[in-house]
C-alpha cells in the first residue's frame, strides 16, 4: 500500500544535481571504475563512498594516507573526465516540470560538482541551470560536511530551518540535516539514510506557492 502523502511548508528549496536532478550514474559509475582499477580497490565499494561527495573527499575517505596532492589531481582529471562524458545522462523522471513549477520561487543548486560540471550535466538533461548556485568552488569542505546547504541558504536570504532540501545521497542527506535543513530523499540511493520524506522520482512531488510567500511541497 502507497504511503500517505506528507506535506512541508517551506519558504526556498536547496537542490542537488546528480540524483536529484539529473540521472548521471552511467558517466559516474566509468569513472569511478577506471579510478579504483587504478587503485586496486573494488569499484562497488568506491561507489558507495563516491555518491554526493566531492572527488578528492571520496579518495580521502577511502585512501587515508594519501597525499593531498594526488588526490587533487586525480579529481582533476576525473572532473575533465566527467565533462566530457554526457552519455546516459537524462533528468530524472519530473524534473523538468518540478523545475518549471519553481520558476520565480526562492531555490538554489547545492551539489559536489564545479561550476562548469553542472552547467554541462544539467545543459545534457535539458534543464534550466538555476541563478543561484553552491557548487565545488563555492565551499571548503564536501558534502557530507553541511557549509553547501548553509550557504545555499544564506544565499537565497532564509534561515535553515526555513529552507526544504532535496538529496538523493547518504552524503547529501547527513551535510542537509547537520545544516539543520529538512530534507526530502529522492531515488533508490536516498531511503535508507532516513530523509523525511522518500520519492522514486520527481513525479510524485508538487509544488503549491501561497500568497504569504511560503511553498508547500508535497510529496507521494
Amino acid at each position: 500500500m502507497p504511503a500517505a502523502p506528507v506535506s512541508f511548508t517551506t519558504r526556498a528549496l536547496l537542490l542537488d544535481m546528480d540524483g536529484t536532478l539529473v540521472n548521471s550514474d552511467a558517466v559516474v559509475e566509468r569513472c569511478w571504475h577506471r579510478w579504483a582499477d587504478g587503485q586496486g580497490l573494488d569499484p562497488a565499494e568506491v561507489l558507495a563512498v563516491a555518491h554526493g561527495r566531492q572527488g578528492h573527499a571520496t579518495m580521502a575517505a577511502l585512501l587515508p594516507n594519501r597525499p593531498v596532492e594526488l588526490n587533487l589531481a586525480d579529481n582533476n582529471r576525473m572532473l575533465a573526465e566527467e565533462k566530457a562524458d554526457t552519455d546516459g545522462v537524462v533528468a530524472i523522471p519530473g524534473a523538468p516540470a518540478f523545475l518549471a513549477a519553481l520558476a520565480g520561487l526562492p531555490h538554489a543548486l547545492v551539489t559536489s560538482a564545479d561550476e562548469p560540471l553542472a552547467a554541462v550535466r544539467m545543459a545534457a538533461a535539458g534543464l534550466p541551470l538555476p541563478a543561484v548556485r553552491v557548487t565545488a568552488e563555492s565551499v571548503g569542505a564536501s558534502k557530507p560536511d553541511p557549509e553547501g546547504f548553509l550557504k545555499g541558504a544564506a544565499a537565497l536570504g532564509f534561515a535553515p530551518a526555513d529552507c526544504l532540501a532535496f538529496e538523493d545521497s547518504g552524503a547529501g542527506i547527513a551535510a542537509a540535516r547537520a545544516a539543520g535543513v529538512p530534507v526530502v530523499g529522492i531515488g533508490p540511493r536516498a531511503g535508507a539514510h532516513g530523509p523525511a520524506a522518500h520519492a522514486a522520482t520527481l513525479e510524485t512531488v508538487t509544488v503549491t506557492p501561497g500568497p504569504d510567500g511560503t511553498i508547500t511541497v508535497t510529496v507521494g
